[in-house]
C-alpha cells in the first residue's frame, strides 16, 4: 500500500461523496441562477459574474482564511494563484470541449481587463514578499466596487434582457417560477458545492501529505483544483445546458473574486498579512498574469472559445502542473520541459495570440466597411 496506506478509509469515502455532491450542487445552482435571472430581469452573464461566481468561490475563501490565520501563508497564496490558473485553463477548457463557449462583449471590454488589472495588482503587492492588511483592504474595497458596478450594469440592460428572455425562455406566464424557489435552489446548490469541495479537499490533502508534498505545491495544485471544483461543476453543467453566459461569466467573475475578495479578506484578517513565497513571485504569479492577459486575444477572436482552443487550454494546464510537480521533486525531466516551453511553446503561443488578435481586428474592420460600401 505504501504511503497511501496511512490514509483513513473514511477520508477516501468522503472524497468520493464530495465529488457526487459537487455535481448535484452544480446542477441545482445553475437551475436556480438561471431562473433567478429570468425572474429579476438580469442577464445570465451578470448572474454568472456575481452570484454564481462569488458563491462557487466560497471554498477558496474558507480555505485561504483558515490557512493564513494558522500561519500557512504558502497554502493561502498557492490556493488563489492556482485556482485562477485552473479556472481559466482547466475549467474554461473543459467547458469549451463540451460545447463552444460564446463570449459576450462585456467580458472582453470590461471584465477581462478588470481581471488583468487585479492580477497585476496582486503581483505588485506581492513583490516585497507579503500582502499587508492595508493592501488587503484595498483589494477588498475593489470587490465591493465591482459588485456595485455589476448591479448598475444589470439595471441598464433590463429592458432589452426582458425582451430577449420572452423569446428565449418562454412567455412569463409559462416560466413564472416563484422567486423563493429560485433562491432556495441557489442556497441549496451552494451548500452542496461547499460541503462537497471540503470533503474532496480533505481527501486530496491527506493523499498529498502522505506522499510528502510541500504546502505551496499542495496549494497550487491539490487545493487549487479542489476548491475550483465548484466552478468546474457549475461551468461544465452550464455549458452542457446551454447556459454559456453563466459558464464564461462564472470563471472570469471567480478569478476577480479570488484576488480582490479572497486574497483581500485573507490579508485583511491575518495578523501580519499573507506571506508570499519567492518561487510564487518569480514563477507562478507571472504565469497567472500571462494566463489572464492571454484571455483578451482568445476571447476577442470570434467572440467564442472553440473546442480546439479548449483543448489547447487543457493542454497548457497539464503542462503547468507537470512543471510544478517536476520542480518540486527536482526530476531530471524538468530541464527538457523547460527547454521545450522556453524555445517552442511560449514563442508559438505568443505568435498565435497576436495572429488571432490582428486577424479579428481586420475582420471587424471589413465588417464595418461593408455597410458603407453598400450605400
Amino acid at each position: 500500500m505504501g504511503a497511501l496506506s496511512n490514509i483513513e478509509i473514511t477520508t477516501l469515502v468522503l472524497f468520493v461523496f464530495g465529488f457526487v455532491l459537487l455535481i448535484g450542487g452544480g446542477e441545482i445552482l445553475v437551475r436556480g441562477a438561471s431562473r433567478l435571472a429570468v425572474s429579476m430581469g438580469i442577464s445570465p452573464l451578470v448572474v454568472g459574474l456575481t452570484v454564481v461566481a462569488f458563491c462557487t468561490s466560497a471554498p477558496e475563501l474558507a480555505v485561504s482564511i483558515q490557512a493564513a490565520v494558522a500561519g500557512q501563508g504558502d497554502l493561502a497564496v498557492g490556493n488563489v494563484i492556482g485556482s485562477n490558473i485552473s479556472n481559466i485553463l482547466l475549467i474554461l477548457g473543459i467547458a469549451a470541449l463540451i460545447a463552444p463557449v460564446v463570449i459576450k462583449q462585456q467580458l472582453i471590454i470590461v471584465d477581462v481587463p478588470l481581471m488583468i488589472i487585479a492580477s497585476l495588482l496582486m503581483w505588485v503587492f506581492a513583490l516585497d514578499g507579503v500582502v499587508s492588511p492595508l493592501e488587503g483592504a484595498l483589494l477588498f474595497i475593489g470587490i465591493l466596487g465591482y459588485i456595485l458596478f455589476a448591479m448598475a450594469q444589470s439595471r441598464r440592460e433590463q429592458r432589452s434582457v426582458k425582451a430577449q428572455y420572452s423569446d428565449t425562455y418562454a412567455p412569463p406566464a409559462r416560466s413564472s417560477t416563484p422567486l423563493w424557489v429560485s433562491l432556495s435552489q441557489v442556497i441549496i446548490g451552494v451548500s452542496l458545492l461547499v460541503i462537497g469541495a471540503n470533503w474532496l479537499v480533505d481527501g486530496a490533502v491527506a493523499v498529498a501529505k502522505a506522499l510528502g508534498v510541500g504546502e505551496l505545491i499542495i496549494g497550487l495544485t491539490v487545493i487549487a483544483v479542489g476548491t475550483s471544483l465548484p466552478e468546474l461543476a457549475t461551468s461544465v453543467i452550464a455549458s452542457a445546458r446551454g447556459e454559456r453566459d453563466i459558464a464564461a461569466g462564472n470563471v472570469i467573475g471567480s478569478c476577480i473574486f479570488n484576488i480582490l475578495g479572497v486574497l483581500g479578506a485573507t490579508a485583511l484578517l491575518a495578523p501580519n498579512g499573507v506571506a508570499v513565497p519567492a518561487t510564487a513571485i518569480s514563477f507562478d504569479l507571472p504565469i497567472m498574469v500571462a494566463t489572464a492577459v492571454a484571455c483578451l486575444p482568445i476571447f476577442f477572436s470570434g467572440n467564442r472559445i472553440s473546442r480546439g482552443k479548449g483543448a489547447l487550454f487543457v493542454g497548457y494546464y497539464l503542462a503547468y502542473v507537470a512543471y510544478v510537480v517536476l520542480a518540486a521533486i527536482q526530476h531530471p525531466a524538468l530541464n527538457i520541459l523547460s527547454t521545450v516551453a522556453l524555445w517552442f511553446a511560449i514563442p508559438l503561443t505568443i505568435i498565435t495570440l497576436l495572429t488571432l488578435f490582428f486577424r479579428q481586428l481586420r475582420a471587424n474592420r471589413l465588417a464595418r466597411a461593408a455597410p458603407e460600401n453598400a450605400t
